[in-house]
């Protein structure tokens, strides 16, 4: 089947979760045209397919996006369930034109301006906005395919509740907040080992006297201003961090080790059908659950600007393609990139360069249309 003729528009935006939806934001008030396409089939998908019992780590106050607040008590933690019929309202109240169920599969250029494909779908752009978070595809360890079949393998992506797993041992490869709050809910029911080197951690809980105090002033000004490539500080923080865990946010080490879960060495492959960690002791388990994160998933970009698998962009603006961008990935500027409350930032400044390269051609249209006229 031949494709459609492209449809032409201004900006594509690739992502309809709130990194999409912020820079969607932005441009409406801008007059920009603009369409969002996003493969899931309903908004707000991303959150809804997470694990059952999964709460946002940032209180309420903090997971508004521009134009509107998040419609609970500031001091509540919602539930991802929540976050999603957020998101979804968020759309539906400033009326963007969100088009779902369309996965884009190709992005390149077409003479100065790019090609975006989604099937048979195309989209002629003038800019695109890339606005999807780093965690696109789940890896697993090469050797996953060698476990005897009878276990139970579950990537952190594909948990949403004990029920999926057999009776039996649990082994969890991956100790950052996912792998963490996973094993913590296990373990009522199921001996588990947490495999992996242990994560650092916050030295308070979210929902504690001390973090409602501290954790608005965390996001605000050390993620959203002081964390940044601006900064030393932040530039040092970023080199270190970008390729490691989370630190442990809500279930702490102590949790783990009182509710016992049973720290194993790292798991380096596979011994008579079970996972072996690296002191070759095999792990006697009826399930794992692959917390060991995601890859950015870009391959459908047919463009010269990656690097050890990220794009080269400064704040979100890829320098060497012009009118491409980036919003929502991990320390694109700060440590609140990736955040609720801080996309919005990164959205804003995309669009001022969007509209700085719009609204030249939109001049010299309107000069042109006056002299054919006068």
């Amino acid at each position: 089947m031949s494709s459609q003729p492209a449809a032409s528009i201004n900006t594509v935006v690739i992502g309809g979760g709130q990194a999409g939806l912020s820079v969607g934001y932005h441009l409406a008030r801008r007059g920009i045209p603009f369409v969002i396409v996003d493969a899931h089939e309903r908004i707000g998908d991303a959150w809804r397919t997470r694990w059952d019992s999964l709460r946002l780590f940032t209180p309420n106050r903090l997971n508004g996006l521009d134009g509107m607040p998040f419609p609970a008590p500031g001091h509540s933690f919602a539930t991802k369930d929540a976050m999603a019929d957020y998101l979804e309202s968020y759309a539906a109240r400033f009326e963007l034109p969100v088009r779902t169920g369309v996965r884009v599969d190709g992005l390149r250029r077409n003479g100065d301006r790019f090609l975006v494909t989604a099937g048979d779908q195309r989209f002629d752009a003038g800019n695109v906005v890339v606005a999807m978070s780093s965690w696109q595809r789940p890896e697993r360890p090469a050797f996953t395919p060698a476990l005897d079949p009878g276990i139970v393998q579950l990537h952190s992506s594909e948990y949403r509740n004990p029920s999926q797993l057999r009776a039996g041992g649990v082994l969890i490869v991956g100790g950052g907040n996912s792998g963490a709050e996973i094993a913590h809910e296990i373990c009522r029911d199921h001996q588990v080992w947490l495999a992996g080197p242990r994560v650092s951690q916050v030295p308070f809980r979210p929902e504690s006297a001390v973090g409602r105090a501290l954790m608005p002033f965390v996001g605000r000004v050390v993620f959203h201003r002081i964390l940044t490539t601006s900064t030393p500080m932040g530039r040092r923080f970023h080199a270190k961090h970008r390729f490691q865990a989370e630190p442990l946010l809500r279930v702490k080490s102590k949790d783990l080790a009182s509710a016992g879960v049973k720290r194993v060495g790292r798991v380096t492959g596979v011994k008579d059908g079970l996972p072996m960690t690296d002191d070759g002791t095999p792990i006697d388990a009826a399930n794992v659950i692959w917390c060991t994160g995601y890859e950015p998933g870009f391959s459908w970009i047919d463009l010269p600007i990656f690097e050890n698998g990220l794009p080269r962009q400064v704040r979100g603006v890829v320098e060497g393609e012009p009118g491409l961008y980036f919003v929502g990935l991990k320390l694109l500027y700060a440590v609140s990139s990736s955040q609720i409350h801080g996309v919005g930032r990164d959205a804003a400044r995309v669009v001022n360069a969007i509209v700085a390269r719009t609204a030249p051609a939109s001049r010299d249209a309107r000069f042109i249309e006056a002299m054919a006229a006068g």
